[in-house]
């Protein structure tokens, strides 16, 4: 066994805060994505109550991924300022208020301004929760640990499609949305009671703080928060390898969280009575892919294996994995569907986890935020493209076979990108950041 895999299996002694923080990180993503995902649960409810039609639904997603991609870079900067604590404290605290607004909405034109205020504060999620992880986290464990919290991403849609029909059946849609918002509030005095920096923390042993600091040079050590300059960071390719990669698959995770009802309903006539089974078998796969996808990178690089062979061999295989879903529109068997659906579902989950870890991979931490943002902005631009492009293949064609397409390109298209961009995924040194 080489030396880096002995050291990996001998901190079972260290303490395991970090693993807490975790944890409250995959709850706060969990929460996020149940807030995002109920539109796609409730479209046709809405639909008859409201009078949409295809273009309309879409419009109100754009303006959510709009609102997100701007969100995005400003809480970059916002988190990189001031710190993940109190960023994702503002952060969660609008989009809890946003969603509970929906519940008070009688317009397409409102919904689509309670949509974007949603969009806006959830934008500060992946941010905080990434800079987060380069905290508390060396770089052995850091994909591992985003698969995890990330698994929320899958989690959040599993909870919904049980949660919120009960809900919506018994006391309408508004009530969903307004108790949902009430109650997940209760995260929020978690966050703020429970983190701090490792290095602040009282349930930190010195132990676990060293281990957790083993990648640090001594300046990111030292470092404070600083102020990075975006167009400074657009100069590197390593920026660039990872927007690129976010722009060209982040659109199809939202295609499963907007339109996988519909597809349902349309294609296999399920409705709000009976997505449950079909969706949760999705997300169920989704989430194993995302813990997975995280073990199996972070596994190679406790074996000896670099960053850039762990990271670029697993997320090779998940763009393989996807292509199948090419096929699902013509897939006549429900539970097929579902079964082709919930591997690429799982394979874009276990990209994500190895993805996500690129920027903390690639730059040093007081960067860290701002890259996410950046790179977060890119994958809601791509979301925007993908949702107009969604709302006019369905109300011209009424097929979802030419967006599947799509679905199952998109990836080795990316992994192309990102290798060619950052053919080693080589950090940028501390003093090319911070000066000029």
């Amino acid at each position: 066994m080489s030396d880096t895999g002995d050291r990996a299996y001998s901190t079972k002694g260290i303490g395991r805060y970090r693993w807490v923080i975790c944890a409250l990180l995959f709850i706060a993503i969990g929460i996020n994505y149940i807030d995002r995902q109920m539109i796609g649960i409730l479209k046709p409810t809405l639909q008859g109550e409201l009078q949409w039609n295809e273009i309309d639904y879409a419009n109100i997603v754009f303006w959510f991924q709009c609102f997100y991609a701007v969100g995005f870079l400003t809480f970059g900067r916002i988190i990189d300022a001031v710190g993940v604590r109190i960023g994702y404290a503002v952060a969660f605290t609008i989009w809890t208020v946003a969603s509970i607004g929906h519940g008070l909405i009688h317009s397409v034109t409102q919904f689509a301004i309670a949509r974007s205020i949603l969009g806006f504060g959830e934008s500060g999620s992946f941010p905080a929760s990434l800079k987060a992880v380069s905290e508390w986290f060396p770089q052995k464990e850091r994909a591992q640990a985003v698969g995890i919290f990330n698994a929320g991403t899958a989690m959040g849609p599993i909870i919904t499609p049980l949660l919120v029909p009960a809900i919506t059946l018994a006391f309408g849609w508004r009530a969903a949305f307004i108790s949902i918002g009430i109650v997940t509030a209760l995260w929020l005095i978690a966050w703020l009671i429970m983190y701090r920096q490792p290095h602040k923390h009282p349930r930190v042993s010195p132990a676990e703080l060293a281990h957790i600091q083993s990648d640090d040079t001594p300046a990111e050590a030292a470092a404070p928060a600083a102020r990075i300059s975006w167009f400074k960071l657009l100069t590197f390719r390593q920026t660039w390898a990872y927007a690129l990669g976010k722009f060209l698959t982040d659109p199809i995770w939202w295609l499963y969280l907007f339109w996988l009802p519909d597809f349902l309903n349309k294609r296999h006539g399920l409705d709000l009575k009976t997505f449950g089974p079909a969706l949760i078998a999705v997300y169920l796969l989704a989430d194993f892919g995302s813990i997975f996808g995280g073990w199996a990178s972070s596994k190679q690089m406790q074996a000896g294996r670099s960053a850039n062979a762990a990271r670029k061999s697993t997320m090779l295989m998940c763009a393989l994995l996807v292509t199948p879903i090419v096929a699902a529109q013509f897939v006549d068997n429900l539970w097929g569907a579902v079964a082709i659906i919930g591997l690429a579902a799982a394979s874009h989950q276990a990209w994500s986890a190895n993805l996500m870890t690129l920027p903390s991979d690639l730059f040093p931490k007081q960067a860290v935020a701002s890259v996410i943002g950046i790179g977060g902005m890119a994958g809601a631009i791509g979301g925007m493209l993908m949702t107009t492009y969604n709302g006019y293949i369905l109300e011209l064609f009424k097929s979802y076979q030419p967006i599947f397409i799509v679905a199952g390109s998109a990836y080795l298209i990316a992994i192309f990108v990102i290798h060619t961009l950052a053919p080693r995924l080589e950090k940028v040194p501390e003093e090319k950041i911070l000066k000029g």
